[in-house]
């Protein structure tokens, strides 16, 4: 995969004047980017090969004896998780937020068979290494999928679970039409920080751009401005196929753990909407309805609607977030 000189200097070409002209180039594992807390990275073998895991613990003043782990979306790394840890930590939680492989500081391997299965595997070996045996699970997004997984494998490690906007509550592999991992990777080759944010804004912030959004933004454009980016864009389409061909849906079911529901209504987001038939597309993301099918197949489970509140309410709305989050975990 060999990137191609003339699309990074014409792309940097096209930036320079432009909103996008404070964006720096950032490498495959952000090693030139400061994550708001210290990072510890767990060395392992997975597969037959080395990779490295990152990870921030983040430990109270005064510890109430709970330890909450936060599990990133796809388009983004633990460091959005900023002001929840924080927060967190305010009220003596202990707070670890990993970078799956693939994702964030982590190791971006050339070939690596991704599953939730084996991301959850990863991230228990984390908590073992930390000595930590009973653990709260939020996952945002893609981190929703990879939240349900884990609770499903180690039920009696996860005391709560909270969904955050999980994305996997349809199974897009019937509703829409397969794309290979090259075709994939061809089209991720494609991003630029323009077509990232109108993504952003039409699915996540409803076409209204606030300042606060810009740097959960600038951590993958960047990406794209550097040479390392085929190797980012080539692990962005491998999860993308892990996403596409590994719904978790079936079995919430069988989730017997406590847990919580915070979902934007406003949220229209729905993996291969583009390839769905014209008449499903409009039919696909519907959060405001997918939110309470979900309840209702969690056993349990509590749900709190954010009315007109898109992908992302823990940067969009913090203050809702943080009051359904707290109150369920308090």
């Amino acid at each position: 995969m060999n990137y191609s000189k003339s699309r990074f200097f014409l792309m940097l070409l096209l930036f320079s004047g432009s909103a996008f002209s404070q964006l720096k180039p950032l490498d495959a594992t952000l090693s030139n980017y400061q994550y708001p807390f210290e990072v510890y990275f767990k060395e392992f073998k997975s597969q037959n090969q080395s990779l490295k895991m990152a990870f921030m613990d983040v430990k109270p003043s005064n510890p109430n004896g709970k330890t909450i782990m936060l599990l990133h979306g796809k388009n983004f790394n633990g460091a959005y998780w900023e002001k929840t840890a924080k927060d967190l930590t305010n009220k003596g939680f202990r707070v670890i937020i990993p970078d799956q492989i693939g994702f964030g500081k982590s190791s971006k391997p050339q070939s690596y068979q991704f599953s939730f299965a084996q991301l959850a595997h990863n991230t228990k070996a984390i908590l073992e290494d930390l000595k930590i045996n009973k653990i709260i699970v939020l996952g945002h997004s893609m981190g929703g999928m990879l939240a349900s997984r884990f609770t499903l494998m180690y039920p009696e490690t996860v005391e709560k679970l909270i969904l955050e906007n999980p994305i996997g509550l349809e199974d897009y592999k019937v509703l829409a039409k397969y794309q290979t991992i090259d075709e994939a990777y061809q089209s991720e080759l494609k991003n630029t920080a323009e077509s990232y944010k109108n993504y952003q804004l039409k699915f996540y912030y409803d076409n209204k751009w606030k300042t606060e959004y810009q740097p959960w933004l600038d951590l993958i454009a960047g990406w794209t401005l550097h040479k390392d980016y085929p190797q980012v864009a080539w692990n962005a389409s491998l999860t993308s196929d892990m996403i596409f061909n590994q719904p978790v849906l079936y079995e919430f079911k069988n989730i017997k753990t406590p847990t919580l529901l915070i979902i934007g209504t406003r949220d229209r987001t729905a993996i291969a909407k583009d390839r769905a038939p014209k008449e499903i597309q409009p039919k696909m993301g519907l959060y405001q309805e997918l939110g309470k099918k979900t309840q209702q197949h969690i056993e349990g489970s509590k749900l709190i609607e954010l009315n007109n509140v898109g992908h992302l309410p823990h940067i969009e709305v913090y203050d809702k977030f943080w009051n359904a989050l707290y109150n369920f975990i308090k």
